[in-house]
């Protein structure tokens, strides 16, 4: 049944891990396998491709504009990235880009060159990204791998030299939809190895642009409970919250 998921063109470059913890939710379930296959493939749709263009399954020679058009969450925050980079203060620091679907593109909003590794699961997004890293000659990598290989993550952190900042930008809600309180997990592993995280969370829904009533005080406690908050601030329709151990 899992290759049978991840015969669908836009599943067939995620890492098993993730398509295995999706097919869990519905393994047990009293319903046909076709059916289990449809409510495993609905749900990596809705984690990993949410609002998507099947342009971006193919690799093109277009401009960063119009790649980040492509892609709702970029798109939203396409107006704001000289604002956000500036607003985060990012200096002489390496960026490590976790879940970063197609936010590489967003380099040059950067101002600078900088150190930039990416890590993606959706492997078409990683192909797309490296090759436009290598066609411009950026210092920037994208990595296809899943968040949920906590082990594989921690090595690639220590891999980076120098300063370091963590982007999450719009990913902890989804990494909930596969595993519950792995977003717990995950920061108290990654925190202690970095210098800075930042984490973000949509406040208005994509469809119907209304503002969530949700704030998200499950991970927001946490995060002020167990490290140290730098800063907490809204761009367009993102809230962002910067911390360290």
């Amino acid at each position: 049944m899992i290759i049978q998921i991840i015969k669908k063109k836009e599943l067939s470059k995620l890492p098993l891990i993730d398509v295995k913890k999706a097919f869990s939710k519905f393994e047990n379930e009293e319903v046909s396998d076709k059916e289990k296959i449809r409510l495993t493939r609905e749900l990596l749709n809705k984690v990993f491709w949410p609002f998507r263009s099947d342009k971006l399954l193919s690799i093109k020679n277009k401009d960063e504009e119009w790649i980040l058009r492509k892609h709702q969450s970029s798109r939203e925050r396409l107006g704001y990235y000289e604002e956000l980079y500036k607003k985060l203060n990012i200096g002489e620091t390496n960026v490590i880009d976790l879940g970063c679907g197609i936010n590489g593109f967003s380099y040059k909003y950067f101002g600078k060159s900088i150190n930039y590794l990416g890590i993606e699961a959706v492997g078409q997004l990683v192909d797309l990204m490296n090759y436009y890293f290598k066609t411009k000659e950026l210092s920037a990598v994208a990595v296809h791998d899943s968040l949920f290989n906590l082990s594989k993550i921690k090595l690639y952190i220590h891999q980076v030299k120098g300063k370091k900042f963590i982007f999450l930008f719009k990913v902890l809600d989804n990494l909930e939809m596969l595993e519950r309180d792995y977003s717990k997990k995950l920061l108290m592993e990654i925190v202690g190895l970095v210098d800075r995280v930042v984490v973000s969370f949509a406040t208005r829904s994509m469809i119907s642009r209304k503002k969530f009533s949700a704030k998200r005080n499950w991970i927001i406690d946490f995060i002020k409970e167990n490290f140290k908050v730098l800063d907490d601030f809204e761009i367009g329709d993102e809230k962002y919250i910067i911390f360290s151990k």
